[in-house]
């Protein structure tokens, strides 16, 4: 199935510099990504750990591109140009050259892999007869692939987006980057209080939403929903969420007539 990812934009990063720039930038270790052939999930943090935006990173014929959510493009490409200075680097905003499309459960030769079941496909040209974006966001939730929209921008750390796991978004080997100090600690000397559940409700979700349980001691909501997902019967979701209350009746913003349900594998 492929699906035109329009709430997607696109940076280009060209130049000599362009790899160390990212280096210095990003979560992941950009040094490792297979040209031509997967997309790097990477946390873009601010100095306190907590993540602006997560990206998509891919290697074209020697460029580097992140695929990232419309409405925090303006943020990254503001940040991005910031601390380039005196980096030979290019930073130019391709939204609008190149389409987007996400495979569900399809090869293509020339898609890039995010996870086993999901693919990222480039073209300049559109492609005719796609489905719509929901049904990526189906296939997204069910694949716990977690995303920041402006509402919850510099809320989370990745750990609680579960980016450490298997460092999947997160390198602890490639050295400094914005807010590397924070995530360092929390993954050597801490443990997460919160991590990312898929849930269900038969209730309408929205992003920013709270999850809030009746015993929880935190100043806060219990949780938050990060990522949404709505099919024929009940919206499914990913939300982070404190791990200790994971079992506990779960509510939508503290209102006890509206339980959400964790889905278990």
């Amino acid at each position: 199935m492929i699906t035109h990812l329009n709430n997607r934009s696109l940076i280009k990063v060209s130049g000599e510099d362009s790899e160390a720039f990212l280096q210095s930038q990003l979560s992941n270790d950009i040094k490792q990504i297979q040209h031509d052939k997967e997309i790097q999930i990477n946390a873009y943090c601010q100095h306190q750990g907590k993540i602006i935006a997560v990206l998509w990173v891919f290697i074209k014929k020697g460029n580097y591109y992140l695929s990232i959510t419309n409405e925090l493009k303006e943020l990254v490409l503001t940040k991005l140009n910031m601390f380039k200075l005196m980096s030979k680097v290019n930073i130019e905003d391709f939204s609008e050259r190149v389409y987007q499309y996400g495979l569900i459960n399809e090869i293509n030769k020339n898609s890039l892999k995010i996870t086993d079941n999901l693919s990222l496909l480039t073209s300049r040209k559109s492609l005719p007869a796609c489905k719509p974006n929901s049904y990526w966001e189906i296939a997204c939730v069910n694949e716990r692939l977690p995303e920041v929209y402006i509402n919850i921008s510099e809320k989370f750390i990745p750990q609680a987006l579960n980016l450490d796991i298997n460092q999947i978004g997160v390198s602890f080997t490639k050295g400094c980057y914005p807010g590397q100090e924070v995530v360092a600690r929390m993954h050597y000397l801490g443990k997460p209080k919160r991590r990312l559940f898929r849930f269900a409700s038969q209730f309408e979700v929205s992003i920013g939403d709270s999850l809030n349980v009746k015993d929880s001691k935190s100043l806060k909501s219990s949780g938050q929903v990060i990522r949404i997902a709505k099919n024929d019967t009940e919206f499914q979701f990913l939300g982070v969420f404190e791990v200790e209350h994971i079992n506990d009746n779960i509510f939508l913003n503290n209102d006890q007539t509206k339980l959400v349900y964790l889905i278990h594998e």
